[in-house]
């Protein structure tokens, strides 16, 4: 079992590869406005301290080094309002406060650049997008959300989104089934049964993030698919209303392998009803997702 664990837990995220193509570098000029025109520009003196030098920040890194430390610093600083809407953001000055090359911010603000969170324009300069043009699908976006100010709103959004989208993909699934999957899924709940014995959560949620994510990639919809990286997300977030996948027990089990025993007979109402006593928010927490109704 530990070698099965070991081999089949990978974290179901989507990563930017953080490579410039042919001529991007020169998007974000130094000295995009002269001195003296630098009206409204960020005050980095709020920041904590400990967090000026990227390169004292292992964690979050997403193992691109300073690059990827860049974007996760400036990224969270966005989401959580200590830069906002239409705030302008100069390079140079980025590169003197968290002391890192031209090249290093440069790459960062394309990557923000991606996920709506900046824009880049002649004349302009870069500044910060408002929310409504934030890619709130992107996992990097749910998970600075979800530990910044709007992290109840990111949490509750996040269950009512998986109430939407698991149920219907567990429905669908039953009539997509194959052996391998189904030997997968299986091997999932299993290695979960396994880890929650050792109290070993990391494994659990791996194998639980793992068991979604193929749920939805074999429901037979490919913009359902497209979804699997928001689940696997949520399923990351903790600390947000606890669900049958938040608490590891017996009955979370119990779930997980109706709804392999469901796919595996063909029977998409069973797995849909399975799947959505698994999502159902635990009486002590205050519900934040509608039972479903009777017809």
């Amino acid at each position: 079992m530990s070698t099965l664990a070991h081999t089949m837990m990978t974290a179901a995220r989507s990563a930017d590869s953080g490579l410039a193509g042919p001529g991007e570098l020169d998007r974000y000029p130094y000295a995009e406005q002269p001195v003296t025109e630098r009206v409204g520009s960020p005050v980095w003196d709020g920041a904590d301290p400990e967090l000026g030098r990227v390169g004292r920040r292992a964690a979050g890194s997403r193992g691109r080094g300073l690059h990827g430390q860049l974007v996760q610093q400036l990224g969270q600083m966005i989401v959580s309002g200590d830069l906002g809407a239409d705030r302008p953001l100069v390079p140079e000055e980025i590169g003197q406060r968290f002391e890192v090359s031209r090249t290093v911010v440069r790459e960062s603000l394309r990557v923000l650049e991606a996920k709506g969170l900046v824009s880049a324009r002649p004349n302009v300069g870069t500044r910060v997008r408002p929310v409504s043009d934030w890619n709130l699908l992107d996992p990097d976006i749910i998970e600075w959300r979800a530990f910044g100010p709007q992290r109840d709103d990111q949490r509750r959004e996040l269950a009512e989104l998986r109430w939407t989208i698991e149920p219907l993909a567990a429905r669908l699934a039953a009539g997509h089934g194959r052996e391998d999957v189904q030997r997968r899924l299986s091997d999932m709940v299993e290695i979960m049964g396994h880890a929650m014995g050792q109290g070993d959560a990391l494994t659990y949620s791996r194998a639980d993030a793992e068991f979604h994510s193929l749920l939805i990639q074999i429901a037979g919809n490919r913009m359902l698919e497209h979804l699997s990286g928001i689940v696997s997300a949520a399923l990351q977030v903790s600390g947000g209303p606890v669900t049958g996948c938040d608490r590891p027990n017996d009955a979370s089990l119990s779930h997980h392998g109706r709804i392999v025993d469901a796919l595996a007979a063909g029977d998409g109402t069973g797995a849909e009803v399975a799947m959505r006593q698994l999502l159902t928010v635990h009486p002590e927490v205050e519900p934040v997702v509608p039972a479903p109704r009777e017809h």
